[in-house]
C-alpha cells in the first residue's frame, strides 16, 4: 500500500488538531487554577470576617466613646481634642459613615455648635444635641470592654502585619475612654460638695431637749465639753452625738449608678503605676509604690510653715494609684474634705476675733480668748470626725460597692488602691486639723521653743509671759489633750478602712500604715509635745517671777500677787488630770522623769508648782531685808500672808479632811499630807520669828526688887534714883514700843482670821505681863511732874492699838 504524500489540507488539519489538543490543556490548567484561587479565596474571607466585625465594632465603640467624652469634659477644648482624633482615625479607617453627627462636625472642622457642660448635683445638664443619658454612660462603659476585647483579639495574632498598629490605635481609643470617665468622676464628685450638713433636729426632740446648739457650743466650759464628749463615747452611734454637723450622702441616686457603672468598667483592670494595661490579666513587669508614700521609718514631720492650712506636704502631692478614675475620686474629694475642715475652722476663728475686738487690751480677755480658742480646737476635732466619717459613706457607697476585678492577681493590687485613695481623702481634712491645732499651741499657747527662728533665738512671748497666761495656756493645752485623748481613737478607726469584700479580701492590705493613720498618730504626738511644753512653761513662769518690784513683792508685806496667780494655774489645771496622765506617761518633764505606767499623776505637778511658788516666796522674803531695820519683819509677815493664803484656798476642809474638786476646779483641795504638813510648818517658824520682834518689850518689864525702892521722907514719893529704876523701863517700854508698833502699822493682813489670830500672839507676847506691871508700879509715885507721860499706854489703850494692826488697806 502506498502512502500518498501530505498534501496542504492535511497539514493544515493536523495542526489545528495539535492546537486544540493545547487549548484543552490550557483550558483544564486554568480551571484547576482557578478552583484553587477560589477555594482560597474561601478561606482568605473566613480569616478576615472577624476583623471586619470588629472593625464594624470599633466604629460604633468610637461613637460611644465620643458621646461619653464630650460632656464629660470641663472645657471645651480639653473635651473636643480627642474626640477629633477618634473622629479622624475612623475615617482614615473607612469607618466615618458610623460617626455621630457631633464627631462629623468635628471631622468638618466646624466644632462651634458642640456644647459641653457637667452635670451638677440634681444631674441636669444642657448640650446641643441631647444631654447624656444614664445609658450612654452605659453605651460607653460597653465600648470600654469592646476595645479591650478587639485588642485582646490582635494581641494573639501578632504576626499580622497591621496588629501592632491596630493594637496602637485601640489602646489611644481606650485612654482616651478612660480619660473621659476620669473627667466625669472628678465633675460628679467634686461638684457634690461636702459630706456633711448641719445637725436639724424634729421638733419632737426639739421639744423632749432642747438642741445644743452652735451659740451653746461657743460658751461650753471644758468640764462641760468633757462630760458631753463622755456621754457620747458611751453612745453606740458616736458619731450622731458629737459636733455641729452630721453625715451626710450628697450624691443622687442617677449620679450613684453612672460611678458605681464606672468604677465597675475600669476596676478590673491591671495597672504600671502610670496608665491601666489594656490586655485583660497583664501584669506589670516590675513592681511599683503609689505616690504619696510614707517616709521611711512611717513617721511624718511637719514639713510646712505654722498657720499655712498645711502640716505635711504629703497631702499636697498628687495622687496616683495607677488606676485614674481612683485618682479622680481621691482628688476630687481631698480638696472637698480639706475645703470643709477648712471653711469650718475659719468660722470659729472669725467669730472669736469678733468677740475678742469688742474689748481691746484687756488682759482677763485675752486669757479667755486662750480658752476658747482651746473649746474651738477641740470642736474642730468633732467636726473633722464628722467631715472624715462622711467621706468614708461616699467611699463605701460609690467606690467599695462597685464590683472589683475577678482576677485574683489584679485584687490585692487594686485593693491597695483603694485603700490608698481613701486614705487621700481622709488626711487632707486630718492635716488641716493637725495644723489648726499645732497654731494654737504656737500662737495662744506661747510654745516659744517651737516658733524659734532661723538664727535659734526664742520668741519673746515666752520671756514675757506671765503666770497667768501660762496657766491659761497650759489649761488650754490640757483640754486639747483632753478631747484628743478622747476622740483621737475614733478619729484614727474612720480613717481606716477594708477594701470591697471585708477583712478575707484585705491580706496584704490589712496592717499596712496610710498616711491618714500616721498622720493622727502625729495628731495625738504632736498634742502631748505641745502641752507637756505649756506644762514647763508654766513651772518655768513661777520660777522666773521677779523679786522685786511692788508688783511682785508688795511693800506692806500683803499676800503677793504670785501667790494668787499660782492658786489660780493649780485650780484651772487641776480638773484635767486624765489629760495630765496621758501627757506625763508618754513625756518625760521635769519634776517626773518616769514614763509608761510609772509615770506620776497630777498630784505631783501640783507639788512641784508649790514648791516653785514657795522658793519664789523665800526670795522676794530675803530682799526685805534691804528695805531698813523692819525688813526681816516685814519678810516675816510676808511668808506668813503667803502660805497662810494657800493653806487656806488649798489645804483640806475640815482640818484633815481628804481633798475634793469640783469640775470647774474652784473648790480644788489637795489631798497629799505633805502639803499641810510642809506648809503649815513653814507658817509656824515664820511666825515664831515675826514674834520674837515684839519680845524686846519684855526686857523693859522685869520687877524691881522692893529693896531697891527708896522713898522719899513723906513716903509717898520714891527717891530720886529709885525713881530713875521705874522710868527707865517705862520710857524704854514707851520708846520700843512705839518704835516697833509704827514699823509694823504699816504691814497688811488681808484675811481678817490671820489678822485676829496674830494681834492675839502679839497680846501673848508681852501684853499679859504689861498688864501686870503697869498695874504694881503705876500706882507708885516715881515722878514728881511726868507720871502721865511715863503711864500714857495703859493696857487697855495697848490692847485698842494692836486691835488697829495690819488693818491697812
Amino acid at each position: 500500500m502506498t502512502t500518498l504524500p501530505p498534501t496542504p489540507s492535511t497539514s493544515r488539519i493536523q495542526t489545528l488538531t495539535a492546537a486544540l489538543h493545547t487549548m484543552n490543556h490550557s483550558t483544564q490548567t486554568a480551571c484547576r487554577n482557578l478552583s484553587e484561587l477560589s477555594r482560597r479565596s474561601r478561606h482568605l474571607d473566613s480569616l478576615t470576617s472577624p476583623a471586619s466585625e470588629t472593625s464594624a465594632l470599633l466604629a460604633q465603640a468610637s461613637a460611644n466613646l465620643t458621646a461619653t467624652t464630650a460632656p464629660s469634659s470641663g472645657t471645651h477644648a480639653t473635651s473636643l481634642t480627642p474626640s477629633k482624633i477618634v473622629a479622624e482615625h475612623a475615617e482614615r479607617q473607612g469607618r466615618g459613615g458610623v460617626l455621630p453627627s457631633s464627631m462629623r462636625l468635628l471631622l468638618d472642622g466646624d466644632d462651634t455648635n458642640v456644647n459641653v457642660h457637667v452635670r451638677g448635683r440634681e444631674g441636669t445638664q444642657s448640650r446641643e444635641g441631647g444631654a447624656l443619658s444614664e445609658q450612654e454612660l452605659y453605651a460607653g462603659a460597653d465600648a470600654m470592654e469592646i476595645v479591650r476585647d478587639a485588642h485582646a483579639y490582635f494581641s494573639k495574632r501578632l504576626e499580622w502585619k497591621s496588629a501592632r498598629a491596630t493594637m496602637d490605635d485601640l489602646e489611644r481609643v481606650h485612654q482616651v475612654g478612660v480619660d473621659a470617665m476620669g473627667l466625669l468622676v472628678t465633675g460628679h464628685l467634686t461638684g457634690a460638695g461636702a459630706a456633711v450638713r448641719r445637725k436639724v433636729d424634729s421638733a419632737e426632740k426639739q421639744k423632749k431637749k432642747r438642741a445644743v446648739t452652735a451659740a451653746d457650743r461657743a460658751e461650753e466650759t471644758a468640764a462641760m465639753t468633757r462630760d458631753r464628749l463622755q456621754d457620747a463615747l458611751q453612745n453606740r452611734d458616736l458619731m450622731k452625738s458629737i459636733g455641729e454637723y452630721e453625715e451626710y450622702l450628697p450624691l443622687s441616686t442617677r449620679v450613684v449608678r453612672e460611678l458605681r457603672a464606672i468604677f465597675e468598667c475600669l476596676g478590673g483592670m491591671s495597672t504600671n503605676g502610670v496608665d491601666l494595661m489594656i490586655s485583660t490579666g497583664a501584669m506589670p513587669a516590675t513592681a511599683y509604690d503609689p505616690q504619696p508614700a510614707l517616709p521611711p521609718g512611717g513617721k511624718i514631720l511637719r514639713t510646712e510653715k505654722v498657720g499655712s492650712g498645711h502640716y505635711s506636704n504629703l497631702t499636697m502631692r498628687p495622687l496616683k494609684t495607677g488606676y485614674p478614675h481612683l485618682d479622680s475620686y481621691g482628688e476630687a474629694r481631698k480638696s472637698v474634705a480639706y475645703a470643709s475642715v477648712d471653711g469650718y475652722c475659719r468660722q470659729l476663728r472669725n467669730a472669736r476675733k469678733k468677740i475678742l475686738s469688742s474689748t481691746p487690751g484687756s488682759a482677763a480677755m485675752s486669757h479667755a480668748n486662750v480658752d476658747a480658742a482651746a473649746r474651738d480646737a477641740v470642736r474642730c476635732i468633732e467636726h473633722c470626725m464628722v467631715v472624715v466619717s462622711g467621706e468614708k459613706s461616699v467611699h463605701r457607697c460609690v467606690v467599695t460597692s462597685a464590683q472589683g476585678p475577678e482576677d485574683k492577681s489584679v485584687e490585692s493590687q487594686y485593693e491597695r488602691a483603694l485603700v490608698l485613695s481613701y486614705s487621700c481623702v481622709a488626711s487632707a481634712a486630718v492635716d488641716r486639723l493637725l495644723d489648726l491645732i499645732e497654731y494654737t499651741f504656737l500662737r495662744e499657747g506661747g510654745c516659744a521653743a517651737n516658733l524659734a527662728g532661723g538664727d535659734g533665738t526664742s520668741n519673746s512671748a515666752e520671756k514675757d509671759m506671765d503666770i497667768r497666761s501660762a496657766a491659761s495656756a497650759a489649761a488650754a493645752g490640757l483640754r486639747i489633750v483632753d478631747g484628743v485623748r478622747m476622740l483621737g481613737p475614733s478619729l484614727s478607726k474612720l480613717c481606716e478602712i477594708s477594701p470591697a469584700g471585708g477583712a478575707s479580701s484585705a491580706k496584704g492590705v490589712q496592717g499596712e500604715t496610710t498616711i491618714a493613720s500616721a498622720l493622727c498618730i502625729s495628731l495625738h504626738r504632736s498634742t502631748v509635745k505641745n502641752c507637756s511644753k505649756t506644762l514647763e512653761n508654766l513651772a518655768r513662769s513661777i520660777q522666773l517671777d521677779p523679786l522685786d518690784g511692788t508688783k511682785h513683792r508688795p511693800s506692806d508685806a500683803r499676800v503677793a500677787t504670785v501667790s494668787s496667780d499660782v492658786v489660780h494655774a493649780i485650780r484651772i489645771v487641776s480638773p484635767f488630770f486624765s489629760a495630765y496622765k496621758s501627757v506625763s506617761k508618754r513625756r518625760s518633764l521635769p519634776w517626773d522623769q518616769e514614763i509608761g505606767e510609772k509615770a506620776a499623776d497630777m498630784d505631783t505637778f501640783v507639788r512641784f508648782l508649790v514648791k516653785q511658788l514657795i522658793i519664789s516666796l523665800q526670795g522676794k522674803a530675803q530682799n526685805y531685808k534691804n528695805d531698813g531695820p523692819d525688813g526681816t519683819a516685814k519678810g516675816n509677815l510676808f511668808m506668813m500672808n503667803n502660805t497662810f493664803y494657800i493653806l487656806e484656798l488649798l489645804g483640806p476642809v475640815g482640818g484633815g479632811a481628804d481633798a475634793t474638786s469640783d469640775d470647774n476646779g474652784e473648790n480644788y483641795r489637795i489631798s497629799g499630807p505633805w502639803f499641810k504638813s510642809k506648809v503649815t510648818r513653814i507658817f509656824e517658824n515664820e511666825k515664831t520669828r515675826y514674834l520674837s520682834h515684839w519680845e524686846i518689850l519684855n526686857t523693859h518689864l522685869t520687877a524691881v526688887d522692893d529693896k531697891e525702892l527708896n522713898y522719899q521722907n513723906n513716903k509717898d514719893v520714891l527717891s530720886l534714883e529709885s525713881g530713875r529704876l521705874l522710868k527707865s523701863r517705862f520710857s524704854g517700854f514707851i520708846e520700843d514700843f512705839e518704835r516697833v508698833y509704827l514699823a509694823h502699822r504699816g504691814f497688811t493682813v488681808i484675811d481678817p482670821n490671820l489678822r485676829e489670830m496674830l494681834q492675839n500672839d502679839i497680846r501673848g507676847v508681852f501684853l499679859k505681863r504689861y498688864k501686870a506691871f503697869f498695874d504694881k508700879y503705876s500706882r507708885i509715885q516715881f515722878s514728881k511732874k511726868n507720871m502721865e507721860t511715863y503711864l500714857k499706854y495703859s493696857p487697855q489703850k495697848i490692847d485698842s492699838l494692836l486691835s488697829q494692826l495690819f488693818t491697812q488697806v
